[in-house]
């Protein structure tokens, strides 16, 4: 773990990762990288590197866990032994059971769960490289999932964590402000403004817990509108390949129609059969006719002359 810094804000008001205290981490999203999962995304927020897959709705193990009226939702948050500088035990553990827990029920109410009963939904998320807000960045990965499985919502969650540091209230946490900073709050929303989850670690006076509600918030539509734009893009592309691929079906077929080797039944090559030297091994069908009316006449005479002799 690093040394604590002397001071977090400069007095230019930036901040040891030169944002300001309202910017959030750079984002990179992509959308349907598993190809066996239902939904898939992967999502780089500052330096946290996510992997969320969705399969479902699907059929319900151990069956008890079966609701008659409505799927289950299952979210599973996992950190990758790698993914810290001291190696971390493998397995689930509380602060991952946590995580998991608080989640998925950050997701139950978006979903339209009465439309599946007797199914699951199955979210899995593994970190594989952690740097602060890892239950935020995965929320916010969950969600494309969701969407890229095709998981009926209300609307995407966006998730942001808002923080104070040198008594003063900063948005997106990063590692160091995480690890000595003077408070810690997450929070998720939906597309309408309900607050779905919302954790607090550390103190804020009711001012600073107001004041910092809305900066969250406002972090939240900024990621909203990035999930946004990386969901039209990802459908975008999509529909652009499949319309090129049945366009190149198309022309490959017609090519294929029109090719007068193939309409005319002859070779490439240009070799012709020769229909002649077929013809001469086959006798002519009015000279076997002849023949065979020549040996009825002989036939014929042999018999007239049995009768004269009799």
């Amino acid at each position: 773990m690093n040394e604590k810094p002397e001071k977090f804000i400069d007095e230019n008001g930036l901040r040891l990762d030169g944002r300001r205290i309202d910017q959030i981490r750079d984002i990179n999203i992509k959308i349907g990288v598993l190809e066996r999962a239902d939904g898939s995304c992967y999502l780089e927020f500052g330096n946290n590197k996510i992997m969320a897959a969705v399969y479902g709705p699907r059929e319900v193990h151990p069956r008890h866990q079966q609701k008659a009226t409505r799927a289950i939702v299952r979210y599973r948050y996992n950190m990758a032994s790698f993914s810290v500088e001291d190696r971390k035990r493998p397995g689930p553990d509380r602060r991952s059971t946590e995580v998991s827990k608080v989640s998925r029920e950050a997701f139950e109410k978006e979903i339209f769960t009465e439309l599946y009963p007797k199914s699951a939904i199955d979210i899995f998320i593994e970190i594989l490289q952690a740097d602060a807000g890892t239950r935020t960045a995965a929320i916010n990965a969950a969600s494309l999932a969701l969407a890229d499985a095709g998981i009926p919502m209300r609307g995407l969650i966006s998730s942001c964590a808002v923080g104070k540091v040198d008594d003063t209230l900063v948005l997106d946490l990063n590692k160091d402000e995480d690890n000595y900073g003077q408070a810690d709050m997450p929070i998720a929303m939906s597309t309408d403004g309900k607050i779905t989850l919302l954790q607090m670690d550390g103190h804020l006076t009711p001012e600073e817990f107001k004041d910092g509600l809305e900066m969250a918030q406002q972090g939240c539509r900024q990621i909203y509108e990035l999930q946004r734009k990386a969901l039209l893009d990802h459908y975008n592309n999509t529909q652009k390949e499949i319309i090129q691929d049945a366009s190149t079906e198309s022309t490959t077929e017609e090519e294929s129609t029109e090719d007068p080797a193939i309409l005319n039944n002859v070779p490439d090559n240009g070799d012709i059969s020769n229909d002649n030297e077929i013809n001469e091994d086959i006798p002519d069908k009015e000279e076997e006719e002849g023949i065979s009316d020549e040996n009825e006449d002989d036939i014929v005479s042999d018999e007239t002359e049995d009768d004269t002799h009799e």
